[in-house]
């Protein structure tokens, strides 16, 4: 396996092509790596973290939260250049342009546009396809060798207020967006190939968090946070399976961090709420939730936790790092003083943990439950960083407020 492209084949029908300098690792095709959980397969950490990084190559992109999509090879970035929003497919290993995908796109306003109008969605890279939803609820399916439009949905259902964040998933062949504003969305799946309308759900409002895949049996759910709900919805017909209430209250009240899933267990977040796991259960055709702990001491607001060996670390929305015992559901450590801002995210690397706050320190500390003990924090940017990185073997991509830049770890 040294120095060689292998190929590894998911039930998802994704297929991811591996690559690095030092060692083999997967591709990052989609909002939090290939199974959407943050963790980062085949990486050997430095013996000594550097105080510095090399840097390979930097690329001026465009305004983005979006984080970038590796697959075979290519850099998938989704970024705003004035008047429209334009999805850019760069060689991994230099940074040159290799093709481009645009269009127009009206401003937003608002308190979320004054640093943020640039797409928050990231690209999902599946099946030869690049998806991409815009702010404005633009979703569009591109052929991921050329980047020629496949097809395109355009304002059909709206957007909710602070604009979309939702990351498009692919199961089954069908593209699945959760759509629409506060009030009246959809969780709506499309054949991947032609963009037909295959089902759609409608039972609650829309919010920013991205939907994951869980299986029970031989049944395939969708598991997404919508505006007041948690729901479990069956990826072969649309139909709701299980829902449970989970509405958030003030200005910062919405749900954003994307669920977790560790076998039959669902653990979903939220800002002023904390930690909830259920375990959803398939009896006779019918799933039932049994909640087995809840934790109202931390909470995320926009970061997504990361599950480690039954311990679940995050950034909260009072802009610490902590801990959970997952099993137990008690806090096992937290920052009540660190000042990190509630953005932010953390990547489940192996021997250690990566983290990058909105003041683009990359910060590796150490998965234990006894306290927080920090490895190496490390500048990777001069402007703020919003979107999540991307670690594949020794390249660490970074997105920052207008560029990517390629770093190796030697």
């Amino acid at each position: 396996m040294k120095n060689l492209k292998h190929m590894v084949s998911f039930a998802s029908g994704l297929i991811f092509i591996a690559f690095s300098i030092r060692t083999p690792a997967q591709d990052w095709p989609q909002w939090r790596g290939p199974n959407r959980d943050d963790k980062v397969p085949d990486f050997t950490p430095p013996k000594t973290w550097p105080q510095e990084l090399h840097q390979q190559w930097k690329v001026t992109v465009g305004q983005a939260d979006a984080s970038p999509a590796l697959a075979g090879g290519k850099l998938y970035v989704f970024t705003r250049q004035e008047d429209n929003e334009v999805v850019q497919c760069l060689d991994a290993a230099t940074g040159k342009e290799l093709w481009n995908y645009k269009y127009e796109v009206l401003a937003i306003n608002g308190p979320a546009a004054r640093q943020h109008a640039g797409p928050r969605s990231s690209p999902t890279v599946a099946e030869g396809k690049v998806i991409t939803l815009g702010v404005r609820g633009v979703l569009s399916c591109l052929d991921a060798a050329d980047g020629k439009l496949v097809w395109q949905k355009k304002d059909i259902h709206g957007w909710p207020k602070f604009f979309t964040a939702m990351s498009p998933l692919v199961v089954n062949s069908l593209c699945i967006a959760q759509l629409g504003d506060e009030n009246d969305g959809v969780i709506i799946a499309y054949d991947l190939s032609t963009g037909d309308e295959k089902w759609k759900w409608s039972g609650d409002g829309t919010a920013y968090a991205s939907p994951v895949v869980m299986s029970i049996g031989d049944t395939k759910l969708i598991i997404a946070q919508t505006d007041k709900r948690v729901v479990a919805i069956n990826a072969a017909d649309g139909k709701l399976v299980w829902e449970a209430p989970f509405q958030g209250s003030g200005m910062g009240g919405y749900n954003a961090a994307t669920p977790i899933i560790e076998g039959q267990t669902i653990i979903y977040t939220g800002a002023g709420r904390g930690a909830i796991a259920v375990q959803l259960e398939k009896q006779r055709g019918t799933f039932t939730g049994k909640q087995l702990w809840a934790n109202t001491e931390v909470s995320p607001r926009f970061c997504s936790p990361v599950l480690k060996d039954g311990l679940l670390f995050g950034l909260s929305e009072k802009a610490g790092f902590y801990c959970i015992n997952a099993k137990t559901g008690q806090t096992a450590w937290n920052e009540p003083d660190a000042k990190r801002g509630g953005f932010g995210s953390i990547l489940d690397a192996g021997s250690e943990l990566i983290a990058l706050t909105p003041k683009s320190h990359l910060i590796v500390f150490q998965p234990s439950d006894k306290a927080y003990t920090e490895v190496a924090n490390i500048k990777v940017a001069d402007t703020d960083t919003y979107a999540q990185p991307v670690l594949a073997g020794n390249k660490l991509f970074i997105e920052d407020a207008n560029s990517v830049t390629l770093w190796t770890l030697d």
